[in-house]
């Protein structure tokens, strides 16, 4: 590895020597999770240019050739923490399956899941605050990215053609505009909560506002679509 934290490729004798070839499929896959969770923290604390794979070998308790092997260098693991993130959220959100509710219903439960999942996984808005101070460089470059998304703005604009054909939804919805929006009411709140407890003197984590911010936002979002 040199100084600037970088995996240095294995000669191949050095690949077998740390057992590559003999690792079981499963245990295998318990290696690559444990890697790509310990580069997550190091990532989200540490930012990119800060991590050290050092650190993330030891955090992950692999050793650096596995990390080589699996993902070849920092920027690639870096990637694949990104990609694996956009993949979790957007798993949940198919899980919803939105298309067998009501609009109404759908978005409440879309709001819900949004706010709920950047609450029960704080390290997302560091990570995505991280990539923003890279330019989204690295997102930018992982093609599976738009295929990602697509589906998800395709969804939203079903449900809000059904709430405008049903006459319960205003006319002139941008669905990514409404994502932005959805995503914002739980991003600021999550990723503000420490510095907006100290300004306003109340403890934003308690459950009780974690709730009232929660029916917040879906009323915020339910009252702009809605006609009545």
């Amino acid at each position: 590895m040199d100084n600037d934290g970088e995996i240095v490729p294995a000669e191949p004798t050095a690949v077998r020597s740390a057992g590559v070839g003999s690792i079981r499929p499963r245990d295998a896959e318990r290696t690559k999770a444990a890697i790509l969770k310990a580069a997550r923290d190091e990532f989200c604390e540490q930012g990119f240019n800060g991590a050290r794979v050092d650190a993330i070998a030891e955090r992950a308790k692999a050793n650096k050739r596995m990390l080589y092997h699996y993902y070849g260098n920092k920027e690639a693991l870096y990637s694949a923490v990104l990609l694996d993130a956009y993949q979790e959220i957007r798993r949940g959100e198919q899980e919803l399956s939105l298309s067998e509710f009501a609009p109404v219903d759908a978005m409440d439960r879309l709001v819900r899941f949004t706010f709920r999942h950047f609450l029960a996984n704080p390290w997302f808005p560091r990570l995505l605050a991280v990539e923003n101070l890279q330019n989204a460089r690295f997102l930018k470059q992982i093609k599976d990215i738009p295929a990602l998304h697509s589906p998800l703005v395709a969804e939203i604009r079903a449900i809000v053609q059904r709430g405008i054909a049903s006459g319960v939804f205003r006319k002139d919805v941008d669905p990514m505009q409404l994502y932005i929006s959805v995503a914002s009411l739980g991003y600021f709140y999550v990723s503000n909560m420490k510095t907006l407890s100290v300004i306003f003197e109340r403890d934003l984590g308690q459950f009780a506002l974690i709730q009232e911010r929660e029916a917040h936002a879906v009323r915020m979002v339910l009252d702009y679509l809605c006609t009545r």
